[in-house]
């Protein structure tokens, strides 16, 4: 288990794959390769980059092998019944292209045990809504220019249209948003960068 954690902090896909298929040869339950291994170190690594010591590129290849670890799992998970925290919708806000940040915020998500469905970018307004449903907890927006910005708002209103028979919890972050645009808009978190985004998806669940 230790090694499996190692190797995802150090962004090794290839010892992650090899710890992770050695943890199931020895009979380790995946809940538990998935818990003490794979999560337990992207929390690290998401530590690690709150404090400075990770940047974007290390916490990028940490979530690559993390990725290529849960690839492992998923089979012997869904065959144990285990469940995901939670659920998130993610994507791009309409006339925004840029994905890097999204792409590393939904690895985060999904290292921290959310089931993430990914729309890609340059998403309208209603593939958002109709991506909802009452299993979808999160729905997560990015921008990343400050002419896209808008697209943010206009999601929200969208969403809050349509008057979902179930609660949906909105998240936006990117490069020119801030706390208190997402607080104007009427988003229901913030998210300065990938490891806080974990942190409020969290705290929403429990809301």
């Amino acid at each position: 288990m230790e090694k499996v954690y190692q190797a995802v902090l150090d962004g090794e896909i290839d010892a992650t794959i090899e710890e992770v298929n050695t943890a199931l040869a020895a009979n380790l339950p995946a809940s538990e390769i998935l818990q003490n291994g794979l999560i337990a170190a992207m929390g690290e690594v998401g530590r690690l980059f709150e404090e400075g010591e990770y940047y974007v590129p290390e916490m990028l290849i940490s979530a690559r092998a993390m990725q290529a670890g849960l690839e492992i799992l998923k089979p012997y998970l869904v065959d144990a019944g285990v469940e995901p925290i939670g659920k998130v919708v993610l994507g791009t806000v309409k006339g925004d292209l840029h994905d890097i940040g999204k792409n590393l915020v939904g690895m985060m998500l999904g290292g921290a045990g959310f089931e993430v469905i990914d729309l890609g970018v340059d998403v309208a307004p209603e593939k958002f809504v109709a991506a909802l449903g009452p299993d979808v907890n999160i729905l997560g927006l990015s921008a990343l220019l400050t002419t896209t910005m808008p697209s943010l708002e206009s999601t929200i209103q969208a969403v809050r249209a349509a008057n979902l028979p179930y609660t949906i919890k909105i998240i936006v972050g990117g490069a020119p948003v801030t706390a208190d645009y997402a607080h104007k808009i009427g988003a229901d978190g913030f998210a300065k960068d990938a490891g806080q985004a974990v942190t409020v998806a969290k705290s929403l669940l429990e809301s």
